[in-house]
């Protein structure tokens, strides 16, 4: 099998959220780059279609196709309704990815407000949860495929400013090992992925302040921020066969600061 055979997404289709902008949008052109059908999803749907315009005019000829389904992931029936027009336009559903999540609040967990607190866990548990249990069907009647859950390297240790941040990733490292027991033997992959600091509006605060990256990249093996499309990398091999023997993980994509 050739490196590309190894990486090949022809034919199958992906549902990957919070995918207009960051790490969702790298992995979601990186499947379309690899010959994946892919479900563009944020809330606003006019930068679903923009960034799904994107996609196709650089990876059509490669056989990529995105597609555009504005959802908000806390609407259970909206993501249930994603699901089923997915099923209904391409006949298949091979790949999960939920990316989407928030942080409302950095600050001492003592003083977080319950609103966050219930945001955080509607966004980051509640819609992983039901999103990767929705498409968990569609899988199985495919023979198989691959959830692919966006978490953190936040998860891994303690931390002050954004707690239950930190414990709404260790939720989705817990949701893709379980999923990986109850589901391997249908053929179904679950890992999930931890990035450390990422050069995407959502940790726009640490690197766009000098003193914070310098104080942020010293504790980074490598030196420095990493960039979506080095997560969308990973995204591609776990979704792909070049993962064929990969599941329950949650893999570091960090620099190496999970092992500071």
């Amino acid at each position: 099998m050739s490196a590309n055979d190894l990486f090949d997404l022809s034919g199958k289709v992906a549902i990957v959220t919070g995918s207009t902008k960051g790490i969702g949008k790298s992995i979601a052109a990186r499947y379309a780059q690899y010959g994946a059908k892919v479900v563009v999803s944020s809330r606003k749907a006019d930068v679903c279609e923009a960034v799904v315009e994107e996609i196709n005019r650089d990876y059509a000829d490669r056989g990529g196709e995105a597609w555009a389904f504005p959802c908000h992931v806390g609407d259970k029936e909206r993501l249930q309704a994603m699901v089923d027009a997915t099923k209904a336009k391409w006949g298949r559903i091979d790949i999960c990815v939920p990316n989407a999540g928030v942080n409302p609040y950095y600050g001492p967990a003592i003083d977080m407000p319950d609103s966050a607190m219930d945001k955080i866990y509607e966004i980051n548990i509640k819609s992983t949860y039901w999103l990767c249990h929705m498409c968990v069907p569609h899988l199985i009647e495919q023979g198989g495929g691959s959830i692919v859950i966006i978490a953190s390297v936040s998860g891994l240790r303690g931390n002050v400013p954004i707690a239950f941040y930190t414990v709404s990733k260790v939720a989705e490292h817990q949701i893709a090992r379980n999923l990986a027991v109850a589901y391997g033997p249908e053929g179904i992959r679950a890992n999930a992925i931890a990035p450390g600091v990422i050069k995407t509006d959502f940790a726009k605060a640490l690197w766009s302040d000098p003193t914070r990256v310098e104080e942020t990249n010293s504790r980074v093996p490598l030196r420095r921020f990493g960039h979506p499309d080095e997560v969308a990398g990973v995204a591609l091999m776990l979704a792909s066969d070049a993962g064929a023997f990969v599941t329950g993980q949650v893999i570091d994509v960090c620099g190496g600061a999970g092992i500071m």
